[in-house]
């Protein structure tokens, strides 16, 4: 009798650290999930930067000049000199990139860590073909449980002339060159709202103008697994 006991008592040990282990093994660090989709019908978009962290950090102030940091990303789609200013900045938890072109109508998701305290997205790409066009968001605050949506207008960086010159464009439409070579007076010197392709270079309107928003940014908050 004593003997059933003992395998019982056992046997309800082992069902309840399995029980036990359960969470343990399905617990894990939250995420950030942010989907970009492309709402052009002719533009793509550069490899897609997107940060976590616990305190709003600035990328760009409309009306303001934009940092070399940002105009990098916007004349040439180069994400480096911007990463390593968010990843030395201590109030920055994460940062990605989505790591391709985004074509449009298409969609992409970058996951980014949602731990340490991090309550706000920040995100940058280049528009392509633009002189120094981008999309972004500037330190969104994002809630716990909640999904949310988000539209970027196509911003321009008032880095560089608006010269629709395919020889002063990167990317897969016109293949140029990056930064421009040198400062003009028709660079606006501001991040203003890009006012679109007019065909005063080698871009033809009719093809490559656009109608904000350009793109459409959701984020969600997901438990580990």
């Amino acid at each position: 009798m004593f003997t059933e006991i003992g395998k019982s008592a056992r046997a309800l040990l082992a069902a309840a650290l399995v029980a036990l282990s359960i969470p343990a093994a399905a617990g894990g660090p939250s995420t950030y999930q942010v989907t970009v989709t492309n709402l052009t019908h002719s533009t793509n978009f550069t490899p897609i930067l997107v940060a976590s962290h616990r305190r709003p950090v600035s990328i760009f102030e409309l009306g303001s000049p934009a940092s070399d940091e940002l105009a990098a990303v916007a004349e040439g789609g180069n994400l480096a000199p911007l990463t390593a200013v968010l990843e030395a900045d201590p109030q920055v938890v994460d940062v990605q990139n989505s790591g391709g072109l985004l074509g449009p109508g298409e969609s992409v998701t970058v996951i980014v860590d949602a731990a340490r305290g991090a309550q706000y997205i920040s995100l940058v790409s280049m528009m392509v073909p633009t002189n120094d066009g981008f999309i972004a968001l500037d330190s969104v605050r994002v809630g716990k449980r909640h999904a949310a949506t988000y539209f970027s207008p196509g911003y321009d960086a008032g880095s560089e002339a608006n010269d629709e010159l395919c020889a002063n464009i990167p990317g897969p439409t016109c293949g140029g060159a990056g930064p421009s070579p040198i400062e003009s007076p028709l660079d606006e010197g501001y991040v203003h709202v890009h006012r679109g392709i007019h065909g005063v270079g080698d871009l033809a309107a009719a093809t490559y103008d656009w109608r904000n928003p350009v793109a459409r940014i959701s984020i969600s908050r997901v438990k580990g697994h």
